[in-house]
Protein backbone atom coordinates (compact mmCIF):
# COMPACT_ATOMS: atom_id res chain seq x y z
CA UNK A 1 0.00 0.00 0.00
CA UNK A 2 1.37 3.38 -0.98
CA UNK A 3 1.69 6.02 1.72
CA UNK A 4 0.62 9.60 1.19
CA UNK A 5 1.83 12.79 2.78
CA UNK A 6 -0.07 14.15 5.77
CA UNK A 7 -0.10 17.50 3.92
CA UNK A 8 -1.78 16.17 0.76
CA UNK A 9 -1.93 17.78 -1.85
CA UNK A 10 1.30 19.29 -0.54
CA UNK A 11 4.47 17.24 -0.25
CA UNK A 12 7.77 18.08 1.49
CA UNK A 13 10.26 19.97 -0.66
CA UNK A 14 13.78 19.07 0.38
CA UNK A 15 16.58 21.60 0.18
CA UNK A 16 18.42 21.31 -3.13
CA UNK A 17 21.94 19.99 -2.65
CA UNK A 18 21.42 18.58 0.84
CA UNK A 19 20.52 19.51 4.38
CA UNK A 20 20.76 23.10 5.60
CA UNK A 21 23.31 24.03 8.29
CA UNK A 22 20.61 24.69 10.89
CA UNK A 23 17.02 23.70 11.50
CA UNK A 24 14.66 25.72 9.27
CA UNK A 25 11.92 27.80 10.87
CA UNK A 26 9.38 26.89 8.16
CA UNK A 27 8.60 23.54 6.59
CA UNK A 28 8.73 23.91 2.81
CA UNK A 29 6.02 22.07 0.89
CA UNK A 30 5.33 21.89 -2.83
CA UNK A 31 1.98 21.32 -4.50
CA UNK A 32 1.94 17.87 -6.12
CA UNK A 33 1.15 19.41 -9.52
CA UNK A 34 4.54 21.14 -9.46
CA UNK A 35 6.59 18.36 -7.83
CA UNK A 36 8.32 17.54 -11.15
CA UNK A 37 9.12 21.22 -11.71
CA UNK A 38 10.63 21.42 -8.22
CA UNK A 39 12.74 18.33 -8.93
CA UNK A 40 14.06 20.10 -12.08
CA UNK A 41 14.81 23.39 -10.29
CA UNK A 42 18.56 22.85 -9.94
CA UNK A 43 18.90 21.85 -13.60
CA UNK A 44 16.96 24.92 -14.72
CA UNK A 45 18.41 27.66 -12.47
CA UNK A 46 21.54 26.18 -10.86
CA UNK A 47 22.26 24.88 -7.38
CA UNK A 48 23.16 28.23 -5.83
CA UNK A 49 19.94 29.99 -6.87
CA UNK A 50 17.79 26.99 -5.91
CA UNK A 51 19.41 26.93 -2.47
CA UNK A 52 19.00 30.69 -2.07
CA UNK A 53 15.27 30.32 -2.74
CA UNK A 54 14.86 27.43 -0.29
CA UNK A 55 16.96 29.15 2.40
CA UNK A 56 14.90 32.35 2.06
CA UNK A 57 11.46 30.74 2.26
CA UNK A 58 12.45 28.33 5.05
CA UNK A 59 13.71 31.21 7.22
CA UNK A 60 11.76 34.39 6.41
CA UNK A 61 9.18 34.01 3.64
CA UNK A 62 7.42 37.29 4.47
CA UNK A 63 10.55 39.44 4.32
CA UNK A 64 12.12 40.86 1.16
CA UNK A 65 14.86 38.61 -0.21
CA UNK A 66 18.30 40.27 -0.32
CA UNK A 67 19.39 38.36 -3.46
CA UNK A 68 16.20 38.05 -5.54
CA UNK A 69 13.12 40.02 -6.43
CA UNK A 70 10.04 39.22 -4.32
CA UNK A 71 6.66 40.90 -4.23
CA UNK A 72 3.15 40.05 -3.10
CA UNK A 73 0.74 39.56 -5.98
CA UNK A 74 -2.11 42.05 -6.25
CA UNK A 75 -5.79 41.39 -6.83
CA UNK A 76 -7.38 37.98 -7.10
CA UNK A 77 -4.07 36.26 -7.96
CA UNK A 78 -2.66 37.20 -4.56
CA UNK A 79 -5.66 36.13 -2.49
CA UNK A 80 -4.79 33.87 0.49
CA UNK A 81 -5.87 30.23 0.15
CA UNK A 82 -7.60 30.32 3.51
CA UNK A 83 -7.49 31.65 7.08
CA UNK A 84 -3.95 32.12 8.35
CA UNK A 85 -2.35 32.06 4.91
CA UNK A 86 -0.39 35.00 3.54
CA UNK A 87 -1.06 36.65 0.21
CA UNK A 88 0.72 34.93 -2.66
CA UNK A 89 4.36 36.01 -2.94
CA UNK A 90 6.05 36.09 -6.36
CA UNK A 91 9.76 35.13 -6.19
CA UNK A 92 11.97 35.64 -9.27
CA UNK A 93 14.65 32.95 -9.12
CA UNK A 94 16.11 34.07 -12.47
CA UNK A 95 14.86 36.19 -15.36
CA UNK A 96 13.02 33.16 -16.71
CA UNK A 97 12.12 31.22 -13.55
CA UNK A 98 9.50 32.26 -11.04
CA UNK A 99 7.96 30.62 -7.98
CA UNK A 100 4.72 31.67 -6.28
CA UNK A 101 4.17 30.69 -2.67
CA UNK A 102 2.12 31.40 0.43
CA UNK A 103 3.06 30.85 4.05
CA UNK A 104 1.15 30.10 7.24
CA UNK A 105 2.71 30.54 10.68
CA UNK A 106 0.26 28.16 12.36
CA UNK A 107 -0.69 25.40 9.90
CA UNK A 108 -2.33 22.11 10.82
CA UNK A 109 -3.87 19.39 8.68
CA UNK A 110 -6.68 18.84 11.19
CA UNK A 111 -8.32 20.62 14.12
CA UNK A 112 -6.44 18.53 16.68
CA UNK A 113 -3.18 18.18 14.70
CA UNK A 114 0.18 19.68 15.53
CA UNK A 115 0.66 23.23 14.33
CA UNK A 116 3.75 24.19 12.30
CA UNK A 117 4.91 27.17 10.27
CA UNK A 118 4.85 26.13 6.61
CA UNK A 119 5.55 27.56 3.17
CA UNK A 120 3.45 26.15 0.33
CA UNK A 121 4.94 26.42 -3.15
CA UNK A 122 1.88 26.93 -5.35
CA UNK A 123 3.36 27.34 -8.83
CA UNK A 124 6.73 27.08 -10.58
CA UNK A 125 7.16 28.62 -14.01
CA UNK A 126 10.27 28.25 -16.17
CA UNK A 127 9.14 30.42 -19.09
CA UNK A 128 9.77 34.11 -19.58
CA UNK A 129 7.08 36.67 -18.80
Amino acid sequence: MATTSAYDPLAPARRPGGRPDGKPKYRVLVHKRFRNHYDQLVAMVGLQQAQQFWDHVSASPGAPCPVASTRPLKGKAGKPNGPGWSRTVHYEVTGSARIDYQFNDNYSTSADGDRHPVVAILTINFSSH
